[in-house]
């Protein structure tokens, strides 16, 4: 009995923290719409192919290179890029590295004091503290951003590590959307940047006119949003209400709110034809089940739902009637709507928006069809795990 009380107090407890936290802090969550931009784009579907150019511009830089994943792994893919920001420190080159507390937790810390040694400015964004601990835990900085020179950015799902240039033999090809910009949005990935760095360090950074170069006007019109746990629910909901033929869909996890998803089930029931895909295997507990009671619905109404099998597919993107398109770091799913600090490009330019539609297509082609009979046939560990994932789905 006593062990029974003592998990009940524990799970009181974290309850409270997370609601009293959610209550208080929520104030401080917010949007960031940059202005309408243009820029030059690439869209980067492989990680051998995106860090090779990415390397290529770390070394071309000359003044600054400012830095933000939510991942760093430690490991032999990653040596070489810790190598590299030392060289460009050493060469007077002013680099900042801004990484999630969490997301790379596993850092080691002779790592960083040596990082810091060669002239590496290094923050952890977003480490967790009382009051609040476990809801300030869960509010994680999930940005992926690079600006160099104050020219060239890039923003996406990519992390960096092994895994994501597709050398762990447990994964295999690590399918992911991410964006070369250079051009007017720039300034916007820069500006999103410094302000993380701020929050993180909580120092300002001085003479910022140097980071802000002027920029030419590209071809492609499009629009940066940051979010921190709020408004990214009212921008998807927006796009779907806008659709007028089709949805396209692509997140590592899917688990929308009651109102993103009854707005999702409505485009069905107008004739939008709807098309989702995920990964067939799942890199967290639960969140694979977490989707299938809303994939049980929507393949009833009459969507599309297909589960990639050629690795793992951790793309967060949207395409809307072939005009429209989103490629970004938030996935469909409730952490990313509710908690975590996120950045989304918004494309509205009808030929990338088609070289995306394009990559997806590629990708639904090493995908299986989800279908009502495998859903009803599932085990009864499956349905265990899902009513589990149902009950913890706002943290998953």
């Amino acid at each position: 009995m006593l062990i029974i009380a003592v998990i009940v107090i524990i799970f009181a407890l974290v309850y409270l923290d997370d609601k009293l936290g959610r209550l208080i802090l929520r104030n401080g969550r917010k949007k960031v719409v940059y202005p309408k931009r243009r820029s030059d784009m690439a869209l980067y579907v492989n990680g051998r192919h995106l860090f090779a150019d990415y390397f290529a511009e770390l070394r071309r830089a000359r003044d600054h290179i400012h830095i933000l994943f939510y991942i760093i792994k430690h490991d032999e893919t990653t040596a070489p890029f810790f190598q590299l920001l030392k060289e460009k420190a050493a060469e007077g080159v002013e680099v900042r590295l801004l990484t999630d507390w969490v997301g790379s937790l596993g850092l080691p810390k002779t790592l960083i004091r040596s990082l810091k040694a060669s002239g590496v400015e290094f923050a952890y964004a977003r480490p967790p503290r009382f009051p609040f601990f476990i809801y300030r835990l869960n509010r994680r900085n999930h940005r992926k951003i690079t600006v160099i020179d104050g020219k060239v950015g890039y923003m996406g799902g990519f992390n960096i590590g092994r895994e994501y240039s597709g050398k762990d033999a447990n994964i295999g090809e690590w399918r992911d959307y991410h964006l070369k910009i250079s051009g007017e949005g720039v300034h916007d990935l820069q500006e999103q940047f410094l302000h993380d760095w701020e929050e993180a360090t909580g120092k300002t950074v001085a003479d910022k006119r140097r980071y802000f170069p002027p920029l030419h006007a590209g071809a492609i019109r499009h629009q940066l949003v940051a979010t921190d746990g709020a408004a990214l629910e009212e921008q998807y909901i927006d796009a779907i209400r806008q659709a007028k033929r089709e949805i396209m869909i692509g997140s590592p996890y899917f688990i929308p709110s009651r109102l993103l998803f009854d707005e999702l089930m409505r485009a069905i029931r107008r004739g939008v034809r709807v098309t989702v895909i995920v990964p067939l295997r799942a890199d967290h507990l639960f969140v694979r089940e977490a989707a299938y009671p809303y994939f049980y619905q929507m393949l009833k109404a009459g969507a599309r739902i297909y589960r990639f099998y050629q690795g793992f597919y951790h793309a967060k993107t949207i395409v809307v009637d072939e005009e429209w398109c989103d490629v970004g770091t938030a996935n469909f799913d409730r952490r990313s709507l509710f908690l975590n600090g996120e950045i989304n490009c918004y494309v509205f330019d009808r030929a990338f928006t088609q070289v995306v539609k394009r990559a997806i297509q590629r990708d639904l082609t090493r995908a299986e069809p989800l279908t009502l009979d495998f859903w009803r046939k599932r085990s009864l560990l499956d349905r265990g795990k899902e009513s589990i994932s149902q009950l913890i789905s706002a943290w998953l």
